[in-house]
């Protein structure tokens, strides 16, 4: 189970060193793919084949479900965790992300997001309203926000 938040940055060669807590359940091999959100998810294989087994069950007759499986599946990477815990990013998931050089890397439960700095705090609890910054958000909101998914 991934959980926690780490500032951290990528290097000049693209490489994102991933947390040391993260890296024993992360294994030698990863994939990075686009989130719905402006940042980028790394997974374990196993965890992105149980994804791609969902997006499997997806009907190919339907243009919409065809459109989800392509949305994850063209930017999905496979990427080998070096022995200093660092995988590379490829350019283009660094682009549809916003990365240039500082990061944030959130433990997300079954995956690892990988933010730019800027976006999140941007973008990270934007639903909690217009313009609320990672730093502004409060307890009442997420609790109205778990009490409308049955929590």
């Amino acid at each position: 189970m991934f959980v926690g938040k780490y500032q951290n940055s990528i290097d000049s060669k693209s490489r994102l060193i991933i947390p040391a807590k993260f890296r024993e359940e992360l294994g030698g091999r990863c994939v990075i793919a686009q989130s719905l959100d402006k940042c980028l998810t790394i997974s374990t294989e196993a965890e992105w084949e149980n994804f791609l087994q969902e997006l499997k069950a997806l009907p190919r007759s339907n243009a919409e479900a065809r459109m989800i499986r392509r949305y994850f599946n063209q930017s999905a990477a496979k990427c080998d965790v070096d022995k200093q815990g660092r995988v590379t990013i490829p350019q283009e998931l660094k682009d549809y992300a916003g990365i240039t050089k500082d990061l944030v890397t959130i433990g997300n439960i079954d995956n690892i997001e990988v933010w730019s700095k800027e976006n999140f705090e941007k973008e990270a609890f934007a639903q909690a309203g217009e313009n609320v910054t990672a730093s502004e958000i409060n307890a009442s909101e997420i609790a109205a926000a778990l009490e409308k998914y049955g929590f």
